[in-house]
């Protein structure tokens, strides 16, 4: 059973930027190899420790001697290399994806790079074994994931946009269902089990072009204003502060951005507070909204899908749709404008 409230009637818009010019292959590659000789050297590092770390994403444990090296090949302050990393967000994915097809295309490096995802797979495989029955008794109260899919596909849209953000990426589900609409996708997680999860799963579906990082929900590894959608599925229930997490998710998204939350609507299972580390049993249509307008966003839409037959111990999943207002009030602002400048007076019609 689904039910849908549209909040306004306009349509969600995206909003699609123009990609910064990108330096000549040739440097980005040259400079890649350069860091990574570099980085390789001053921490003693192994290289297949090195390659792992870096083709999984664990940017944190390679992160200050990356940014001290740059500081001495750039002759540029800190600050201003972590601003311009910030600037040009964009154009670094490429460049990593220019790099990590050279590093795969080297016969040594592919070999070593099999090897990391093998062991990712394995340490997946043994995580999955460990708390499946946990989230197989959860799922068995709510709707089947599938129906709460072709929500969020409904709701997303089939025009194409730049950015992802996936906070609290779990198994990496998201990124994998969007694959198709988004050039650049970024999933955030704290723990390590669950990003060796994700890795696999991307590794197995081909979604290359999205990447995990370990990272802190309150303290995003991420730049602000910088991903037209982030999604926070299944997550707000575990936080003793799920508002401010909201606040800080909403910071990460650029002017016209939106926003997904996906969870429960409120419930009374207390065994999920002590088996399952919930924090919260779901939470009502009115408190969300709270939340989102105090994130400085606008509530678009709010869906409840209840399972087929309810019971006692039924789940229903809530999603909230919010968008950030910026883009659409200069749009509104400016079409304001156009009216006036092109409305006749009272004078010039008679």
């Amino acid at each position: 059973m689904t039910h849908t409230e549209i909040y306004k009637p306009d349509q969600v818009r995206t909003i699609r930027y123009q990609r910064p010019h990108l330096r000549p292959e040739n440097d980005v590659q040259k400079d890649a190899q350069k860091v990574i000789q570099l980085v390789a050297e001053r921490c003693s590092l192994d290289l297949d420790v090195l390659l792992g770390n870096i083709r999984t994403q664990r940017v944190a444990q390679v992160r200050w001697v990356a940014m001290h090296l740059l500081n001495q090949l750039l002759h540029m302050s800190l600050p201003a290399i972590g601003k311009a990393l910030n600037r040009h967000h964009t154009s670094v994915m490429v460049g990593l994806r220019r790099v990590d097809a050279q590093i795969v295309a080297d016969a040594v490096y592919a070999e070593r790079l099999a090897e990391v995802k093998s062991r990712n797979a394995e340490s997946a495989a043994r995580y999955f074994s460990k708390n499946a029955r946990d989230w197989d008794q959860i799922r068995s109260h709510h709707i089947a994931e599938q129906a709460v899919e072709q929500q969020l596909l409904e709701l997303i849209g089939t025009q194409h946009f730049g950015s992802l953000l996936d906070v609290g990426t779990g198994t990496g589900r998201m990124l994998q269902l969007f694959q198709d609409s988004y050039t650049d996708g970024v999933g955030i997680d704290s723990s390590l089990d669950m990003l060796a999860v994700a890795r696999a799963n991307l590794d197995a579906s081909g979604t290359s072009h999205a990447q995990v990082r370990f990272g802190d929900i309150f303290n995003l590894p991420v730049a602000r204003n910088s991903f037209d959608v982030a999604v926070v599925h299944q997550v707000l229930h575990f936080l003793d502060d799920p508002a401010r997490a909201v606040r800080k998710t909403a910071q990460a998204l650029r002017p016209g951005g939106r926003l997904l939350i996906i969870d429960f609507s409120p419930h009374h299972l207390e065994f999920l507070r002590d088996e399952n580390a919930h924090r919260r049993l779901g939470f009502s249509d009115e408190l969300m909204s709270e939340w989102i307008e105090d994130a400085g966003l606008d509530l678009r839409s709010v869906t409840h899908l209840a399972p087929e037959n309810p019971d006692g111990n039924a789940l229903t999943v809530s999603i909230w749709l919010a968008q950030d207002p910026r883009m659409l009030m200069a749009n509104d602002l400016m079409a304001d404008d156009l009216i006036s400048s092109t409305s006749l007076s009272p004078m010039e019609k008679v």
